[in-house]
């Protein structure tokens, strides 16, 4: 049995074109400095989880590294997942200003990019799912074994070596004629630093030594970026490739449980790109959507309203199902 989206569901969220003729694909291509910075915030976290387990095994970890990097990891990975993708790229609800400011500042500790850059990069991969013009699809190289493995490197971390700005005016009007969220962009570097920095201070007031700074620095700060950087990427790969699809789309998405935890609900794919404006990924019982439950919570607290819900027929298995 397979379940359809109703026709009258958008599948390209981002604001319409005020002009007639479509503006370009992509942006100015970023500055040498931009891309070294990128290389080095993409290779380094990676480089430093190849180390994690030997790290840990000779000097274990602490209850205060283990709380500070959860922390850390939730709070950044529900701005990214609730902030930047539900309510900004896919309006899937409207939340008061405080709340898009919070949502925003904890998006940018993911260290993930702007939200404008952010939003546009998805939208176009939404408009374009695993066709030509797709940022990070893992079928860009074809069908084959070998043409899959390629693919899944580049849509995991390739893209982002060799990352294609998306253009902002085309793809995230909104967001960068929304001022609360252009001042968030400007932070993106101080904020950066917070998202790192942060850590190693509360690990410095906690412990009083330079070894309890260091230490937090470590997990609670690029280790904890290594990994969220890495289940958001397995989002673009993993979730295109192996999995479920339980839903019509007009791409290869998938529902792939495993991660369903870690990335909040987000890999619950295949019935997120079914109904892209729903709050809720994991509409299936039993599916577990974490960020779902904090947009429910946001509206029990009134801090978040005009909460779209997953809009969904059930069509008659076809002959052979």
């Amino acid at each position: 049995m397979k379940l359809a989206v109703q026709d009258d569901v958008p599948e390209q969220p981002a604001a319409p074109l005020p002009d007639a003729a479509p503006k370009p694909l992509l942006d100015t291509p970023q500055t040498r400095a931009a891309s070294l910075t990128m290389w080095t915030f993409v290779v380094l976290p990676q480089l430093c989880l190849l180390a994690a387990i030997p790290f840990a095994w000779g000097w274990g970890l602490s209850p205060l590294d283990v709380a500070l990097a959860v922390l850390c990891y939730c709070v950044s990975g529900i701005g990214v997942t609730v902030g930047y993708h539900r309510c900004f790229t896919h309006r899937a609800f409207k939340a008061k200003r405080g709340l898009r400011i919070a949502l925003a500042v904890a998006g940018s500790l993911a260290i993930e990019g702007s939200p404008v850059q952010w939003v546009a990069n998805h939208r176009r991969h939404h408009a374009f799912a695993d066709r030509e013009g797709d940022p990070h699809s893992p079928w860009r190289y074809g069908t084959d074994s070998r043409a899959i493995v390629k693919g899944l490197l580049y849509a995991h971390i390739g893209w982002m070596l060799r990352r294609e700005l998306s253009n902002r005016a085309r793809f995230a009007p909104d967001i960068a004629a929304d001022r609360d969220l252009r001042l968030v962009g400007r932070l993106f570097g101080p904020l950066t630093l917070v998202s790192l920095l942060g850590p190693a201070l509360v690990g410095y007031l906690a412990t009083g030594t330079a070894h309890g700074a260091l230490e937090a620095f470590f997990w609670a700060g690029i280790i904890r970026m290594g990994l969220l950087h890495h289940i958001t990427w397995s989002v673009n790969s993993v979730c295109h490739v192996a999995g479920k699809r339980p839903f019509r789309c007009r791409d290869r998405a998938t529902n792939f449980w495993p991660l369903a935890l870690l990335s909040f609900g987000e890999s619950w794919h295949n019935g997120h790109h079914a109904d892209p404006n729903s709050a809720r990924h994991g509409i299936l019982p039993g599916q577990i959507d974490p960020s779902a439950r904090v947009i429910w919570l946001f509206e029990r607290l009134h801090w978040a309203y005009d909460v779209r819900q997953p809009r969904v027929t059930v069509e008659p298995p076809s002959a052979g199902t």
